[in-house]
């Protein structure tokens, strides 16, 4: 059985699908494309098949990467239990992964997608922030290129240590 990663934003076109791509990648390169499945949705039902927007797959494809064919769509209670970890794009939608998740163990999965990022500010321990949307990635949907290219360094700036995550997880199956 494969681990699943999901990646969650609001309308799933714009951070998920870009965190779904980056990890894909990630994990193809560290050589765990078998024993890992990554895919996105949202929060919200708004694009629900709506493809990556384009300004979205523009910064994507000159970074390099493969942009598929994606189709959004809200996450349903069934994929927060199957899942076995939930990145959120932004404490909102932790929070609201959380109170959708089925039992306590699901809602334990979900964490802050830029919790991984070593230069992220700290959420936990000694002198930590008590809130986590300081780690919050902004939509670019508002914005213009530039904050694409924002969206992608956060989202690249956390993936190692997603992946090293990962593989510790399942070194411990």
């Amino acid at each position: 059985m494969p681990y699943r990663v999901m990646t969650v934003c609001t309308g799933n076109i714009c951070r998920s699908p870009m965190a779904e791509v980056v990890l894909r990648e990630r994990f193809a390169a560290a050589g765990l494309a078998d024993e890992v499945v990554v895919d996105s949705s949202g929060i919200s039902d708004e694009e629900d098949g709506n493809p990556v927007d384009r300004r979205a797959a523009s910064v994507l494809r000159e970074h390099g990467y493969e942009v598929p064919r994606h189709r959004a769509h809200r996450v349903t209670p069934e994929e927060i239990a199957s899942r076995d970890l939930l990145l959120a794009m932004t404490a909102r939608h932790a929070r609201w992964l959380r109170t959708q998740a089925p039992d306590a163990a699901a809602a334990g999965r979900v964490r802050v997608y830029r919790s991984f990022d070593p230069a992220a500010p700290a959420t936990a321990g000694p002198g930590a922030l008590a809130d986590e949307s300081a780690l919050d990635i902004d939509d670019p949907w508002y914005g213009d290129r530039s904050d694409f290219e924002t969206t992608l360094e956060q989202v690249e700036a956390a993936a190692d240590a997603v992946v090293a995550h990962v593989r510790e997880q399942l070194a411990r199956r």
